[in-house]
């Protein structure tokens, strides 16, 4: 049977949790309902009752409620829920979220569905999702969907859109169950017959990172691609971190540039770790360091209209980074990489890192990647990390099919020395 688990405050959403219930057993699935309300009397019975929900945080809710600490109750509920969600997967009696919520319980229930493997159905109603989602969607597959109205009540408003997540949820977990019953055993992202490879691309980079892919795909490997957006490479983080790859091929940095300039496509400051520290085998370039990523023209700050400025489309605009910034770049690529516990190997285009930095592009610009590829070279003196210079530039095919056989290689070389 299909299991659909409800996560939500039932003192303050009961009666639409009620409701959400009902269709769920009419959709033809067999509902969970976990509370995690605190104060108010619950609306509706619960399967996992409030109570327990916070003893799976190591706590007592009476302990909560004297407190009268609302911001430390509501992270104490969301780690509770988080480990009933875990629970419930590993008994098999969850194939798929769904929870409604303003802020208090999107932030409960999200952090709950963050923790499930990526596959598992998630779908979140919220009052917030009009707006900046990254808090509670993260590097997770989380769906999540605009409210329109507040959640107060079932009306002509939310009936529709809380009607449509209903069978949305419902279908996707169906999918799931089948899936999950067709293999005997939850899937695990990495377990297929062919290892999995993380690639970073820009659009400025797609020539290079593709060449690379098509070759890893010839000698056996599934490669997933991450958009360098901010989001993509704190997923490919996220994922690195857990041991999913055999191998990164971190060809686009150019997050990097945008957390040392201000730029809009920051992936923080821990972007270029994971991979690292987990002693996975990585072939690194230094793909789009030549430019910061900013919104629309109009939305540039002041002090970067006077440097060298192009429209990439509509929504971003991108700026050439300085001779001073690519040293420091250099730098900071250098200074994590020499952390690494596993191969690391450095692949360097010497005639650019961009479609626009190319020879002939209007970003093409010698001194300042000679300054980033000698303070790489600098910093990653007397460390493990090897590094690989090649009379290119980053979209040629050959530097993609070179830096796809290093990896190989690597990849090949750990294995047998296991």
């Amino acid at each position: 049977m299909t299991n659909v688990v409800l996560v939500g405050t039932l003192d303050t959403k009961g009666v639409e949790y009620g409701w959400l219930r009902e269709r769920l057993s009419r959709a033809g699935v067999e509902v969970v309902l976990v509370d995690t309300g605190i104060m108010g009397k619950p609306k509706v019975p619960a399967d996992v009752p409030r109570e327990a929900v916070a003893r799976a945080a190591g706590t007592e809710l009476s302990e909560l409620r004297a407190a009268a600490d609302r911001g430390a109750a509501v992270t104490t509920m969301a780690k509770g829920a988080e480990a009933t969600l875990l629970r419930l997967h590993a008994e098999g009696r969850l194939h798929g979220v769904l929870a409604i919520g303003g802020s208090g319980g999107t932030s409960i229930a999200s952090r709950a569905m963050r923790a499930l493997p990526l596959g598992v159905p998630k779908v979140m109603v919220s009052s917030m999702a009009s707006g900046d989602v990254a808090p509670y969607v993260g590097s997770s597959d989380l769906t999540m969907m605009y409210s329109v109205v507040d959640i107060a009540g079932i009306n002509s408003i939310s009936a529709p859109v809380l009607a449509n997540a209903v069978e949305a949820v419902a279908g996707m977990a169906k999918g799931w169950a089948r899936a999950a019953q067709d293999r005997g055993r939850p899937a695990r992202l990495g377990s297929g017959p062919r290892p999995l490879v993380a690639a970073s691309m820009a659009g400025v980079t797609t020539i290079g990172v593709d060449a690379a892919r098509e070759r890893l795909t010839e000698l056996g490997y599934e490669v997933l691609v991450f958009h360098v957006s901010g989001s993509g490479g704190r997923t490919l983080e996220t994922l690195a971190g857990q041991g999913v790859f055999a191998g990164v091929l971190d060809l686009t940095l150019s997050e990097l540039a945008d957390d040392l300039c201000g730029g809009i496509l920051t992936a923080g400051p821990d972007r270029l770790t994971a991979a690292g520290r987990a002693g996975i085998p990585q072939v690194v370039s230094l793909g789009a360091l030549d430019m910061v990523k900013f919104g629309p023209l109009e939305s540039l700050p002041e002090r970067a209209r006077y440097r060298r400025v192009r429209v990439h489309n509509p929504s971003i605009t991108v700026i050439r980074t300085t001779e001073s910034e690519c040293a420091e770049l250099g730098r900071r690529v250098a200074a994590k990489l020499r952390g690494s516990t596993g191969p690391t190997e450095v692949c360097v285009p010497l005639r650019g890192l961009s479609t626009l930095g190319a020879p002939g592009g209007p970003y093409h610009d010698p001194g300042a990647d000679r300054a980033l590829f000698s303070a790489l070279r600098e910093g990653l003196r007397g460390s493990a990390a090897r590094i690989h210079d090649y009379d290119t530039h980053i979209n040629d095919p050959s530097f993609g099919r070179a830096a796809a056989d290093r990896l190989h290689a690597m990849i090949g070389a750990l294995a047998a020395a296991a």
